[in-house]
């Protein structure tokens, strides 16, 4: 190859063939194949990639998947040098050839050298580094989001099968115990019991529907093994149907011997303990149903709330309660020893601000706080309202604590701590863009062993410049 070839490229127009002959003398010339990997996301951009023929992808890892970001294949195009202008540059994307082709490889430190003795070549090069930059980060952003999306999809998903499951199961339940109540209400009849019969033995099942105290379960078993034993000796048939909701009610022996009394010692004993069986086990099923139905309300008012699907736009918004329907959207996350404890400042105002932009910043920092504890400490969820009329949230946790140097990136792009496909290292970048950019606040990080607080301020009144038009 020689500097003809060079000057075929649109990024070295502006160089000289002396220009092109020193860039021949200082690079090198490689050839890749197929899946080759010419550099690996994360590492050290120490040096820089052009190319010359055939194409690159431009891979990632984004939550568990490997996701094509971009690829380079059009001669010309670049990739990686960033430690020409940062110490700490590293490459966005790893590299990985989607056919056979050849690039031009140069260290960064001897990029560095070049950019700054040739303008013109500096200028092409910084014009190509904030496309492919805003490029690839645009790409994973994008994936972020979706990533973030699926967990708290499988999340929610989580938490309402549970209530989901209950009421499905109670209603099932009601079909055999509404079957037992109507036959038991024959069986009365069939016994010529008297109005007055009735009334007496409607008036004990009422005492038994109101316990003066709860039971655990070790005393309802006891009770339930008294009652059964009580039971078999009166010739009770069906002492399994009748003694768990009467033992779970609280009821005891001497509550059975006035049925007997009401009822006659020749009388339908069975009909009249199955009906005020039923009876309590029907009402007990109502209660779980209705139970299990305000808890689907609830999370579905809470998604709501954290999607802010009708409030697009700058609003007046309760930051606590975008914590809360924040917490209800982790929550299965937060199962296993993790304690959270709230302290809201009732002083605190409504803000204005773009609710659902605060919601995805405070899922970042939640999020991040429950995997810095590993399973296990304090998530403490704070808001209060400063002299100067500012509002500040907490996010503290009790993990391990940020080292100063991860402090000191926490907010770059793409810097993360985790694990490959466990993080992206956007989700503090986005939180500080949404703050500082979007809602004129701040966002900073104090960090010590035992205890992490990411305080986030923000005005009660939003300039406009640069974020949403006020909604009225």
């Amino acid at each position: 190859m020689d500097h003809h070839e060079l000057r075929r490229l649109t990024l070295f127009d502006g160089l000289d063939d002396d220009q092109l002959a020193e860039l021949l003398r200082v690079g090198e010339f490689r050839r890749f194949s197929s899946g080759q990997e010419l550099f690996h996301e994360g590492q050290p951009a120490d040096m820089w990639w052009v190319l010359l023929e055939g194409s690159i992808n431009l891979v990632r890892h984004v939550g568990n998947e490997e996701t094509v970001m971009g690829a380079m294949t059009v001669p010309g195009q670049w990739a990686g040098g960033f430690q020409a202008w940062d110490e700490h540059g590293v490459y966005f994307a790893t590299g990985r050839g989607a056919d056979h082709g050849r690039v031009f490889a140069m260290s960064a430190s001897t990029l560095r050298e070049l950019s700054h003795e040739w303008f013109a070549f500096g200028v092409n090069f910084i014009e190509g580094l904030v496309n492919t930059v805003r490029r690839i980060e645009s790409n994973a952003r994008q994936r972020e989001a979706l990533v973030a999306l699926g967990t708290l999809a499988a999340g929610l998903a989580h938490e309402i099968n549970n209530p989901a499951s209950a009421a499905t199961r109670a209603v099932d339940s009601l079909h055999t115990v509404s079957d037992t109540l109507m036959t038991s209400l024959g069986g009365l009849a069939q016994g010529a019991v008297t109005a007055d019969q009735f009334v007496e033995l409607d008036t004990l099942r009422r005492q038994a529907a109101s316990p003066s105290a709860d039971l655990d379960s070790i005393a309802v078993a006891e009770r339930e093994e008294e009652l059964t034993e009580w039971l078999t000796d009166h010739g009770v048939k069906r002492d399994w149907i009748v003694a768990p909701p009467l033992a779970t009610a609280g009821v005891d022996i001497a509550w059975c011997e006035q049925v007997v009394r009401v009822l006659g010692e020749s009388g339908p004993l069975d009909a009249g303990l199955e009906w005020v069986a039923s009876s309590l086990s029907l009402t007990d099923l109502l209660s779980e149903v209705k139970e299990s139905t305000r808890r689907i309300s609830e999370l579905v008012a809470a998604v709501r709330s954290y999607s802010q699907l009708d409030r697009g736009s700058l609003q007046l918004t309760d930051v606590s309660q975008g914590l809360d329907s924040t917490l209800v959207m982790l929550a299965h996350k937060l199962r296993d020893g993790v304690d959270v404890v709230r302290d809201y400042d009732e002083a605190v105002p409504k803000i204005e601000a773009v609710a659902g932009e605060l919601n995805q910043v405070w899922t970042n920092l939640i999020d991040n706080a429950i995997d810095a504890m590993n399973g296990s400490g304090t998530l403490r969820v704070s808001t209060r309202l400063d002299d100067l009329g500012v509002v500040e949230v907490q996010i503290a946790d009790t993990g391990v604590g940020m080292s100063p140097d991860v402090r000191a990136h926490a907010f770059n792009p793409f810097y993360t701590t985790k694990t490959v496909g466990k993080g992206t290292g956007l989700g503090l970048d986005i939180s500080r863009r949404i703050i500082v950019e979007r809602h004129a606040g701040e966002i900073v990080v104090e960090s010590r062993p035992g205890q992490t607080v990411l305080r986030v301020r923000l005005p009660q009144r939003h300039s406009t410049q640069g974020g949403a038009e006020p909604s009225r």
